[in-house]
């Protein structure tokens, strides 16, 4: 069976709810911090690596949540939502590709911020070359990103690391600080 290679945000809002890959494998995060609106594109091979690559979007509005609290008069999205979006699209890329477990950001080796994202762009692309991944005995993928607006890249991260954990201490009803991660 061929693997799908593109979402919309109605199937993205699904796997949130953890209705695609399985209830306790890992989940996109619910709105509003959910920072993509569909992947137009993914595949388990090409990218700059060869290894991988995704291209998803989303749409910017002016009402956006973030512009109203960040900052009063000077609404600019904060740079950490964009690198959650990253985040976000490439902890995808591992359940996507079959590894189970609960997903966790685990880093980032460097970030560049060169312009903002503002009220008036429409939409923000974002471009994810898969590096290397590992399955066994935790599944841990690395990829670089690019977040795009009006074509210009304007962000960008190396290394963004994401972890697949099974059996984390809060699955079980226990206190989530005994959490070994």
């Amino acid at each position: 069976m061929e693997q799908q290679n593109s979402y919309t945000k109605e199937e993205l809002l699904t796997m949130a709810q953890g209705k695609i890959f399985g209830i306790k494998n890992a989940k996109l995060p619910q709105e509003p911090m959910l920072m993509v609106d569909r992947i137009l594109y993914i595949s388990e091979s090409g990218g700059k690596y060869g290894k991988g690559e995704i291209t998803a979007e989303l749409d910017i509005s002016p009402s956006d949540w973030f512009f109203h609290c960040h900052f009063k008069g000077d609404p600019v999205m904060p740079g950490c939502l964009g690198l959650d979006g990253m985040w976000q699209l490439v902890g995808f890329f591992l359940t996507w590709g079959g590894a189970k477990g609960k997903g966790r950001a685990l880093g980032v080796a460097d970030v560049k911020f060169r312009g903002q994202v503002r009220p008036y762009h429409e939409k923000i692309t974002y471009r994810i070359d898969i590096k290397k991944l590992l399955k066994k005995p935790s599944s841990v993928i690395w990829g670089d990103g690019e977040l795009c607006v009006d074509d210009r890249v304007i962000y960008s991260a190396k290394n963004l690391q994401v972890g697949l954990f099974k059996n984390l201490i809060y699955d079980f009803g226990d206190d989530p600080a005994l959490d070994t991660f």
